[in-house]
């Protein structure tokens, strides 16, 4: 793919200078933090999706076959999935459906709660997901477009919007061992 044609200004830049000039500048650093942050994301996913494109995946189907793996035995709870993907029940459904449909999950009754489904990564979802791991940490991960101190930086900034926004709480410590 040939690398897109570099504009002679930063759209953003311009946007903020519009916001201004229109009248609006209490929204202006605003609207220049959204739309830089949705622009690196669209930068960011056009690297993963070239990555996983050879291995027939998707980035959100990629992260169900790795939560799967993390786990100790290869499967959890469909609940315990969505809620941890931080995604709509339909969206993980329909993944879990084209990831069953390639043989890479499939689907087994919860041992205790008849209504619910764990999810159970295959052997070749397994492969499929290790070899496409190499492939992100080589091709994205490893080198992100950051210096090491600025993915840091944005990290930190990031996760403290995050946690502000109602997005998670830190951990409560854990009582001393009786």
């Amino acid at each position: 793919m040939a690398a897109p044609k570099r504009l002679p200004v930063d759209p953003i830049a311009e946007a903020k200078r519009q916001w201004i000039a229109h009248g609006w500048e209490p929204a202006a650093a605003g609207m220049t933090a959204v739309t830089s942050v949705i622009r690196a994301q669209q930068l960011m996913f056009a690297r993963i999706d070239a990555t996983l494109k050879p291995f027939g995946l998707s980035f959100a189907r990629y992260e169900m076959l790795r939560l799967l793996a993390f786990t100790r035995s290869g499967r959890m709870p469909m609940a315990s999935a969505i809620a941890r993907l931080q995604v709509h029940p339909t969206s993980v459904t329909n993944t879990v459906d084209r990831l069953a449909r390639d043989g890479l999950v499939t689907r087994e009754p919860h041992p205790i709660d008849g209504r619910a489904a764990m999810l159970v990564i295959t052997p070749a979802g397994l492969d499929l997901v290790e070899d496409a791991t190499v492939a992100l940490n080589e091709n994205v991960f490893e080198d992100v477009g950051l210096t090491d101190d600025d993915t840091a930086e944005l990290v930190r900034i990031i996760a403290r919007f995050r946690k502000d926004s109602g997005d998670f709480t830190d951990p409560r410590p854990q009582p001393d061992p009786l």
